[in-house]
């Protein structure tokens, strides 16, 4: 054999670009299930059937087209990882080279170099043309700044892609359309609301459902409603959906949250992103399309593009600039374990007993329940970074971990001291009261601070401002916060101290 070809669990694209020159006759793909992946962090039963279905209806897309390919499917052994698995295909067929597309993850990647060493075999890495923007042109942009921060990032993609872009300058003379896109809904609620599409499992996948539920039983979650694109032709059209149904809406209540809304008008392309069931390139082709065709404002596209063309990008940059410390990171010493809750949503926080809920019922939960719900709760209880990282890593079907610890350590918990974000995303009840109806039906009062009946994020939220006052103080991002702190007297701050110290040791 001249080149072992591996294709890994997110890297479902026949224009892979370790696919690139593939001699049927002397080169052969490897794809490889093992239960390793799954267990490595305790996953979510439908991110393992996602995966796993994916690469199952993958394999069937290459032989379709007569590669040669050994799949090779879960064994019997619970914790075997994929690199001894590689190890084991390298030691049969003694290949000259291993070739694969850069992999998402930096463990993963570790392993895989170490097994070619160990192995003794030629490795090449190419790199992944998935993305915009790779990690040397990442890396490239990001010396001699200061401060890395994706709004200007976003701004040069804009230009370097000319997305958006009129005589050089952003269509409607502004680059950024966030402060249209924040609305709550009415007390009324959202109204009717778009479908998600329907995607029902066939053969391959109600295979998987049957193997994840008799191998992975133990794992949190449920598959009664598992319902992700697992094809190419699933994926395309989940777009198509997302651009005609719910796109025209998704700017204006992409931060509200509603009770029994576990989807309002998302993409839900995420996932299959991720896994390169889609590009980002027709992604965002359709989404701008649909603007200069008029079938979404621009405030909607923009928010959304944003999205894929300066966050996506940018997030994967700092992952692979400030790995393996951003693993480690932890800028205020949280070490607080995880609550066992979050692995089953009982608790009496209504926004948390949601948000959970809908994540372990979907895999899945929308930007603003991840960073000012089970984030928010997470950063100002004190838990470590690590057990979060590993959690949001775990129950969520679209978490690969370039995307997903950047967003955990950086952004939801500030673990990297600001890196790329300038200020702690820290809130109290009232934010969540405002883009919400949760703190209705609650058995808290989001008015109160102190007291066995106050809103927990408002007593973390103030006895946080307390602990860090004099650093947040210093952030003219945090400035008015600190200032309102300061309004309170000696007997005010004692009293959230202490039922800062209730909460936080009863919270397990």
């Amino acid at each position: 054999m001249r080149n072992l070809i591996l294709v890994l669990g997110d890297q479902l694209d026949t224009e892979n670009p370790a696919l690139t020159g593939l001699d049927p006759s002397r080169d052969c793909v490897l794809m490889i299930e093992a239960a390793g992946e799954a267990t490595h962090v305790w996953s979510h039963k439908a991110r393992i059937t996602l995966f796993l279905s994916a690469m199952r209806h993958f394999a069937e897309t290459l032989r379709s087209r007569n590669l040669p390919l050994q799949y090779l499917q879960l064994n019997n052994n619970a914790e075997t990882t994929l690199a001894a698995r590689l190890a084991c295909v390298i030691a049969q067929c003694q290949p000259e080279k291993l070739i694969v597309c850069e992999p998402g993850e930096y463990r993963l990647q570790q392993d895989i170099e170490k097994v070619c060493i160990d192995s003794g075999i030629l490795l090449e890495i190419r790199t992944d043309s998935h993305f915009l923007c790779t990690r040397e042109a990442f890396s490239a942009w990001s010396k001699n700044r200061r401060e890395l921060r994706m709004e200007f990032f976003y701004r040069e993609m804009r230009r370097r892609h000319d997305v958006m872009m009129e005589d050089g300058q952003p269509a409607g003379g502004r680059w950024n359309f966030d402060s249209d896109n924040r609305a709550g809904f009415a007390k009324t609620g959202p109204g009717p609301l778009p479908q998600a599409p329907q995607f029902v499992p066939d053969a391959i996948t109600r295979e998987v459902i049957a193997l994840v539920h008799e191998r992975f039983a133990e794992h949190p979650g449920s598959l009664d409603d598992f319902n992700w694109p697992v094809t190419r032709a699933d994926a395309l059209r989940a777009l198509q959906d997302f651009v005609q149904h719910r796109l025209p809406c998704f700017g204006v209540h992409q931060d509200a949250m509603w009770t029994g809304m576990p989807f309002g008008w998302h993409s839900l392309l995420s996932a299959a992103l991720n896994l390169k069931l889609l590009n980002p390139r027709e992604v965002i082709a359709a989404a701008v399309a649909a603007w200069r065709d008029g079938r979404a404002p621009l405030a909607a596209v923009e928010g959304f593009v944003r999205q894929i063309l300066g966050w996506r990008e940018f997030i994967r940059g700092v992952y692979w600039l400030d790995m393996p410390e951003l693993l480690e990171a932890n800028h205020f010493s949280h070490d607080r374990a995880l609550p066992a809750w979050y692995w089953t949503g009982d608790t009496p926080m209504t926004c948390m007993r949601e948000t959970i809920g809908q994540t372990l019922q979907h895999g899945y939960a929308h930007h603003i329940q991840r960073l000012m719900v089970t984030g928010n709760f997470a950063l100002l209880a004190g838990i470590s970074p690590q057990a979060v990282h590993e959690w949001y890593l775990a129950v969520y079907v679209d978490a690969v971990e370039w995307v997903e610890l950047p967003n955990t350590a950086g952004m939801a918990l500030y673990a990297n001291g600001g890196r790329f974000t300038s200020k702690p995303y820290i809130a109290s009840g009232a934010y969540i009261n405002r883009m919400s109806n949760y703190c209705g039906s609650c058995r808290y009062d989001v008015k109160l601070k102190t007291g066995s009946k106050a809103c927990p994020f408002n007593t973390l939220y103030w006895n946080f401002l307390d602990r860090h006052e004099q650093q947040l103080a210093r952030n003219p991002r945090t400035t008015l916060m600190t200032r309102n702190l300061s309004r309170l007297n000696a007997v005010e701050r004692d009293a959230i101290r202490a039922s800062a110290r209730n909460i936080l040791e009863t919270i397990g």
